[in-house]
């Protein structure tokens, strides 16, 4: 039976970053996933400056081989309503592919990986996990999404209050349709439901389309799709003939009552741990960083202090990602006049829908331009 110091389930950005620096201090670290790299993941597909420093992506080098999109700009708005652009004296945001990004990362955090592997079983044998029948571990890692076998263990089924369900697509544009796209490249589109409980983006990265649509109530979800959908293509800002097929994903927003996220020498990271900020929905900034406070919590567990140490990772988790917000929706009439009031003001759409809580950049400076 083979044997590794921490197994992580989960491959992504969370998985990754963990390994990383489990062996960069010296611990043994295996990563299982069910696919195989690189592999399609829903996506809207945009990284901040932080999450480029978290795991030092060297962007140039990135660039060669990679997609990577510079955003200086937004327009932000209401599905059927005009919107309003606003620029950066800068670069805030990157446009990049979920399918290269998970997998440069994952080939340079120096574990040992077995790819196209599911986690089939798990069980624990006095001190040890087995996973699969084959492999034994000390200490195991749960980084696999939403539904992820190790957060079964730990916390039962996924759903439940919080949970954003969403639908996507990514395409290559042909040259007369990225010729004839009126969405700019670095000024990704962000479109509020008229129910203000969900949002649309249309994000072009170079020669790549990604267009979805995400939000709490699942029931809606197809209509206010197909709605985005329609309004887009009326509108003229995607292309005539694009293909149709979209992607469906569940994430965890890190509101309410906190999970479960560790316990039994195990521990849950990214959306298996339900992390992504309340507001935006972003998850790849908080995936990285539960990765990476993970690794540190284990390196301590393995180096004498045992499975108790475990109990300290929510708490340094919540410092590093900021604690569990109160779930306390308001009701629609009050949540539509919030919205109005946000994205009527241009200071109000810049200082709090962006650098609040999409790019998470509270005070900075830049130039602000209206359309």
């Amino acid at each position: 039976m083979e044997r590794a110091e921490v197994v992580i389930v989960g491959g992504g950005p969370a998985g990754s970053s963990c390994a990383a620096r489990l062996v960069a201090a010296g611990v043994d670290a295996l990563v299982l996933d069910r696919a195989t790299f690189p592999r399609d993941k829903p996506c809207a597909g945009w990284i901040t400056p932080e999450v480029v420093a978290c795991v030092g992506l060297d962007l140039d080098a990135y660039a060669a081989a990679n997609t990577l999109q510079p955003v200086r700009r937004f327009r932000v708005g209401r599905v059927f309503g005009a919107g309003r652009e606003v620029s950066y004296d800068g670069v805030v945001s990157y446009g990049i592919r979920r399918c290269e990004l998970d997998t440069h990362l994952l080939r340079v955090c120096g574990a040992r990986v077995r790819a196209g592997e599911a986690v089939a079983t798990l069980r624990r044998d006095r001190d040890d996990w087995i996973v699969n029948e084959s492999v034994r571990t000390a200490y195991l890692v749960g980084a696999a999404g939403h539904f992820c076998p190790v957060a079964r263990e730990l916390r039962g089924p996924a759903g439940g209050p919080g949970t954003v369900v969403a639908q996507e697509m990514e395409v290559r544009l042909t040259p007369d349709q990225a010729a004839g796209c009126p969405v700019e490249a670095d000024r990704p589109e962000i479109d509020f439901t008229q129910d203000l409980d969900g949002y649309g983006w249309c994000f072009r990265k170079g020669e790549y389309l990604n267009v979805g649509l995400g939000r709490r109530d699942p029931q809606a979800l197809a209509r206010d799709v197909r709605t985005y959908l329609g309004w887009l293509s009326q509108t003229g800002r995607i292309p005539i003939g694009l293909p149709t097929a979209l992607r469906g994903h569940a994430y965890r927003l890190r509101e309410g009552r906190p999970p479960r996220i560790a316990g039994d020498c195990a521990v849950l990271a990214g959306d298996a741990a339900g992390l992504a900020h309340a507001a935006s929905g972003e998850g790849i900034l908080p995936a990285i960083q539960s990765g990476q406070v993970a690794a540190d919590v284990l390196v301590e567990a393995l180096r004498g202090e045992g499975c108790r140490v475990l109990e300290s990772y929510r708490p340094r988790l919540a410092r590093v990602v900021g604690p569990w917000s109160a779930a306390v929706p308001l009701a629609g009439p009050l949540r539509s006049l919030a919205g109005r009031g946000l994205l009527g003001s241009k200071w109000l759409t810049r200082r709090v829908v962006l650098d609040r809580l999409f790019l998470h950049r509270p005070g900075a400076a830049g130039r602000q331009a209206a359309a």
